[in-house]
């Protein structure tokens, strides 16, 4: 099952060094199966670090197919993979993009990073952009630490908003133990 990810933007009054008060309004990740959750999510994500009143203004699909953060880096990079495939049937070369979220202090460190991630990669790419992103900080759903129960309450919150989709994991789990055997 892919991961997808929401992009919420929250809004809430800062205080500053200064001990005045603005209103800011950023953009934060989560990993959730539906709107409902990634609102759930981002509220309690939030509520640890945001002691006043704070607002969710908006929710959408991010468009990213991987996240990868890096230690030591505090800022989050779009980068833009063109994948290169060549067309045997018809001779011609064939483009798909895809974007990566990368953590990263440069547009240049973001570059090697992608570089990085990359270089296990068997086909041709080619990286057309990168650019820095306003996103503050990205909540992954596991972190390792989950438990077998909240492991169950997800599937069954899929289960009951999605049958079709837990046939298809279910399918797809049982195809991966029978390749193991």
């Amino acid at each position: 099952m892919s991961v997808v990810w929401y992009e919420c933007k929250v809004k809430y009054r800062k205080t500053d060094e200064t001990g005045g008060q603005k209103v800011l309004t950023e953009p934060y990740l989560v990993d959730a199966l539906s709107y409902t959750e990634a609102e759930k999510r981002i509220n309690e994500e939030m509520a640890a670090y945001i002691s006043e009143e704070f607002k969710i203004t908006a929710i959408k699909v991010a468009n990213y197919a991987e996240i990868h953060p890096f230690e030591n880096a505090d800022r989050w990079f779009k980068s833009k993979i063109t994948l290169i495939a060549y067309d045997e049937e018809s001779g011609k070369e064939r483009k798909t993009s895809m974007y990566m979220l990368v953590q990263a202090n440069d547009v240049r460190e973001a570059y090697d990073n992608t570089i990085h991630i990359m270089k296990n990669t068997m086909g041709e790419y080619s990286i057309p952009a990168i650019t820095e992103t306003p996103i503050m900080d990205v909540f992954p759903y596991f972190s390792g630490e989950e438990g077998e129960t909240e492991m169950l309450e997800r599937f069954n919150t899929l289960k009951a908003s999605k049958p079709e989709k837990v046939e298809e994991v279910i399918d797809h789990m049982e195809f991966e133990t029978a390749l193991e055997e």
